[in-house]
């Protein structure tokens, strides 16, 4: 459902949420939260809550997997108490910490998100086995950065405990959380997902559902934008972003941007605003060329920049 339809039914994000400028006060966060995925983005957002008192589970598909998820999360908390993040020692966040293969992990969470890749069938998948397994009075959240929220719901047998959450990478460094409000979101979910995303230090922007939602649909057509500017021959990857960093004040520019995210999440966020919503978010050949060689950015050491160690 469009943000238009929402509005109809006298229901639009603002009057049924907050806007970016809170009005409420924080919430105490859950004491269990579940994290369906364990990639780059569910270690983030596992490493948030940990560090603000969670004790948190992570779900991955197998035991490769859920030490490549371990790492991801350690190696974050050995950060943090290397930066002075944290008063926590090593032991006493690891001790809240779980990886586990089994959906039961979820069973006593307050809170359970999903952070699988951004495909539908499979985050659809996803949300039914997480329903299956949580408590119904816990709160369902999807960290999709494009896919409707409305949709998603659509799979769901309490569709009113389920909003999108959208933690923004690098997650610890982001002071942002798009809170994703759908057509039978509960207004009280809503609320108590701001106040979740205010303790853990960030900003709640609230929007209504439609494709790409705020963030997304604004970063995704600067990015596209660029990537045709570099394929036209009208300036270096280098002077593009130099151009958005020095003149628009961007923290990092559009195409080292896309390298971090992974230009085949990128490629694939874009063909489905193009689905949606038409020709200005055509993917641009250089993206599909870039994504078939296996240049993905960062976690492959090339995409638009030649990466070393997690630095380009």
């Amino acid at each position: 459902m469009s943000e238009t339809d929402a509005v109809s039914r006298g229901e639009s994000a603002v009057s049924r949420g907050e806007s970016a400028v809170s009005r409420g006060e924080s919430a105490v966060l859950p004491g269990e939260v579940g994290v369906l995925g364990g990639g780059r983005m569910g270690a983030g957002i596992a490493h948030a809550f940990l560090l603000a008192g969670s004790r948190v589970s992570v779900v991955e598909r197998d035991a490769e997997q859920c030490e490549g998820a371990r790492e991801r999360v350690e190696s974050a908390i050995h950060a943090s108490i290397e930066r002075a993040t944290t008063q926590e020692e090593f032991g006493a966040l690891a001790d809240r910490f779980t990886v586990t293969t089994s959906d039961e992990a979820f069973e006593t969470a307050a809170l359970v998100i999903e952070a699988v890749p951004e495909v539908h069938d499979l985050k659809v998948s996803s949300l039914r086995r997480i329903e299956a397994h949580v408590d119904r009075e816990c709160v369902i959240a999807s960290n999709t950065s494009s896919i409707s929220i409305d949709d998603l719901a659509g799979s769901l047998e309490t569709p009113e405990r389920f909003v999108g959450m959208h933690f923004f990478n690098p997650v610890p460094a982001s002071s942002l959380i798009e809170v994703v409000v759908g057509a039978r979101s509960d207004p009280a979910v809503v609320s108590k997902v701001q106040g979740w995303a205010r303790t853990l230090g960030k900003t709640p922007v609230t929007v209504s559902d439609a494709p790409g939602f705020a963030s997304s649909r604004l970063g995704v057509i600067v990015g596209l934008e660029a990537i045709r500017m570099l394929e036209e021959g009208v300036a270096s990857a280098e002077d593009i972003d130099a151009a958005m960093v020095l003149g628009y004040r961007y923290p990092v520019g559009p195409l080292r941007l896309a390298d971090i995210v992974g230009l085949d999440v990128r490629l694939g966020i874009a063909e489905y605003l193009y689905e949606q919503l038409g020709e200005r978010f055509a993917p641009p050949q250089l993206l599909r060329d870039k994504v078939a060689a296996g240049e993905l950015g960062r976690k492959t050491g090339r995409g638009f920049f030649e990466w070393s160690g997690g630095q380009a």
